[in-house]
């Protein structure tokens, strides 16, 4: 059955009662009605009933399974009042019981089909009334429900609806965009990022759009890749703006609701690892960004990266916060990274409170590239995750591990974070997926502490030519097509990037029409490939099922897709493992870090979860890698899943002390909540495994409480 509830599987829908007006996020710290707890993403609840004197006392009060793994669940539920709404792995949106897991309501996009992707969550409005909606995205569609039966809104959009092409001031008509984090509302707008392409094929810009929450039209549009005449549009080549796509805000908002300033982080500009035709700095590609919430104007940027070729988004908001500078008070926003920085700036202007020192880093040897001679660098109490991989910070598990691990240094480009990609092997460190991820930062305004977890493993990446020999195969073919495009995020062989599966063996699970309408059409994080010729998509699924190797293809005069505009292509990321499985690099392979805002300094800083054999074998807290982010309490905890050892674990948020951890049976990938119903404080988090660390799939949400 769909809905389960611990003995309780016949629970489908109940009769809802009615939702009571909304509590203002920017007002209340005891609830979670919105992504990340509050406006300003602080991940911080003011309950204290579960505290570091009791939390070892704690037990599963209920635990829902939603009956349809398939995806990871990365879902930070919101609580409104007495219901909760959540997401599924196959991205069917659901109304909960807070207090019991008891289902209310179930919609399901897909009309009874196999849906699936990623979905961080959902959004509430309410005009104070009777009219309340929870919008959430599934596949090419933001849909607008009725937060108490479930049921489309038909005067949004299109029935419901509206797609997540509308809104743009240039054709998209033929690219993927999807949306997969939770929108921020805003009075009466619903502000929007997006999910986009990012190979070297063409895809749609990242432009951030606001709605109309009641009948979904645009309010307003930021390019975040500048149009001419405005600012920024020098930092590009002079066509960029209609030929270079991403620089998408795919990892959601914060907003400070007093100066009705929302914030935003922006992913690298299309290509990832090449950028040739888009000479310059590239603005607004990897920007903390401050617009006016009301009309979109920019009000002020500050870049991580400049020129980006490493896949270094900024991969969430910034975090509202507040330090202590020379006695006075002051408002920042803070900035995790992928490469494990932190950027503390000001509020209101955006400039560094904390100096930051533009260092040299080498030069890209790829034909047509002019990579930036510089990159912006926190300072050291600021950087967070390791980012040197050499013989030194080899892994040390055994000494079969470190000889084989040399063994491949000596054939790699070494060195400090930023080596540009090309012919050569080179060490990436952090890896892609980070340093800091989606799960973003808490901060504690008891202590004006920042609580953020990195991940430390290192991966390797290569560049080849895009265009193949003047013949080959329909399979070599395929392979060339597959490792040009494919191969960045599936990898060749076992996967590359853990966010997405291996596709070895796929023609056991797809018939070769059923890959072809999901190259054409996109699912999830995976974008539509429909500029494919017919031939690049017959080639591809030869090579996907072994097939193609004996009829020949003349390639002199082909024009693939990609290949007239992109030189190179990156040959994927690599996931690099010793010969027991485990990362090359030095322990620990993932962290949980205080950072004290006032001084700017690390208070403590300790391993986030462990591997079990390891474990058993006598090792302490090794890290792993590690994704979903931290919920920090008035009482003194810090709630975290996170981590592959598929543990729920909180921590003394004053020492970094584990104080209370539970086995669940899949890993929880997403941000916890915690609430209060009727007087009782509980703390919930979707186990959905799967996903980027490549665990075992679930579909559970665990909610816990005091006896």
């Amino acid at each position: 059955m769909w809905g389960s509830f611990l003995i309780r599987p016949w629970l489908w829908f109940i009769s809802l009662s009615t939702v009571a007006a909304e509590i203002d996020p920017k007002q209340s710290d005891r609830h979670w009605q919105i992504y990340h707890g509050d406006y300003g993403g602080s991940h911080y609840s003011g309950l204290d009933q579960i505290n570091r004197s009791n939390v070892h006392l704690l037990k599963p009060a209920w635990i829902w399974h939603s009956g349809d793994t398939g995806s990871t669940i990365e879902c930070n539920p919101i609580i409104i009042h007495d219901t909760m709404y959540v997401t599924t792995p196959r991205l069917h949106c659901a109304a909960l019981v807070a207090s019991t897991g008891e289902l209310k309501w179930r919609f399901d996009p897909w009309n009874g089909k196999r849906g699936g992707g990623v979905s961080r969550g959902v959004a509430y409005w309410s005009d104070g009334g009777n009219d309340q909606r929870i919008f959430f995205s599934a596949g090419d569609y933001l849909y607008a429900l009725d937060a108490t039966t479930g049921h489309p809104i038909e005067s949004f959009g299109q029935g419901g609806r509206i797609h997540h092409r509308d809104g743009f001031d240039t054709d998209v008509f033929f690219f993927s965009i999807g949306n997969n984090t939770p929108a921020m509302v805003w009075k009466d707008l619903l502000i929007l990022g997006s999910t986009t392409g990012e190979g070297p094929q063409p895809c749609a810009p990242g432009h951030i759009r606001a709605f109309d929450v009641r009948s979904g039209e645009r309010q307003w549009i930021f390019h975040t890749i500048p149009h001419p005449g405005e600012y920024g549009y020098e930092t590009w080549g002079p066509d960029s703006w209609k030929e270079v796509g991403s620089a998408n805000a795919w990892g959601g908002f914060t907003l400070d609701a007093d100066r009705g300033i929302v914030f935003l982080g922006t992913g690298s500009p299309a290509y990832d690892s090449w950028g040739g035709n888009r000479p310059g700095q590239n603005l607004f590609g990897n920007c903390t960004i401050a617009l006016d919430a009301m009309t979109g104007k920019r009000l002020w940027h500050f870049q991580a990266v400049h020129h980006d070729l490493w896949d270094y988004d900024l991969p969430t908001p910034p975090v509202l916060g507040r330090v202590q500078r020379e006695g006075q008070a002051l408002d920042v926003v803070v900035q995790p990274t992928k490469m494990g920085h932190l950027f503390v700036l000001n509020r209101e202007t955006g400039d560094p409170v904390y100096p930051v020192a533009e260092r040299k880093v080498p030069p890209s040897s790829m034909p047509g590239e002019s990579s930036w001679p510089t990159q912006p660098f926190p300072p050291a109490g600021l950087r967070l995750a390791a980012t040197t991989m050499n013989h030194r910070q080899s892994t040390d598990l055994s000494e079969e591990a470190r000889d084989q691990v040399h063994k491949e240094l000596d054939t790699m480009i070494t060195g400090e974070v930023f080596i540009p990609p090309g012919y050569e092997k080179s060490v990436v460190l952090p890896q892609f997926n980070g340093g800091c991820e989606w799960g973003g930062a808490a901060f504690d305004p008891n202590s004006n502490t920042v609580i953020v977890n990195v991940s430390n493993e290192a991966e390797w990446t290569s560049m080849v030519p895009s265009k193949p020999r003047e013949e080959m195969s329909l399979h070599e073919l395929g392979r060339h097509v597959y490792r040009a495009v494919c191969a960045f995020c599936h990898g060749l062989g076992t996967p590359s990037n853990p966010a997405s599966p291996s596709l070895e063996g796929v023609g056991s699970r797809l018939a070769a029409k059923e890959i072809q309408t999901l190259m054409e059409t996109g699912r999830g994080q995976m974008p539509s490939f429909a500029s494919f010729s017919q031939l690049e998509k017959r080639a591809v699924i030869s090579f996907l099922l072994g097939e193609g190797k004996e009829e020949t293809i003349q390639t002199a005069d082909l024009n693939l897709s990609y290949a007239s505009e992109v030189p190179v292509v990156t040959t994927g990321h690599h996931d690099w493992r010793d010969p027991d499985g485990y990362p090359v690099n030095a322990r620990p392979w993932g962290t949980l870090n205080a950072v004290d805002l006032d001084s700017g300094q690390i208070k403590w800083q300790v391993a986030l979860g462990t591997y079990p054999a390891l474990e058993k074998a006598g090792h302490g807290p090794t890290g792993t890698f590690n994704i979903g982010g931290p919920v920090v309490t008035a009482g003194g905890l810090v709630f975290i899943g996170a981590a592959m050892d598929e543990r729920f674990h909180a921590y003394d948020v004053a020492t970094g002390a584990l104080l209370w951890e539970y086995q669940m049976d899949f890993g929880g990938y997403a941000s916890p909540a915690t609430f209060e119903v009727e007087g009782r404080q509980f703390v919930v988090i979707a186990a959905g495994g799967g996903g980027k660390p490549g665990t075992k799939q679930g579909d559970a949400y665990y909610c816990f409480a005091l006896p």
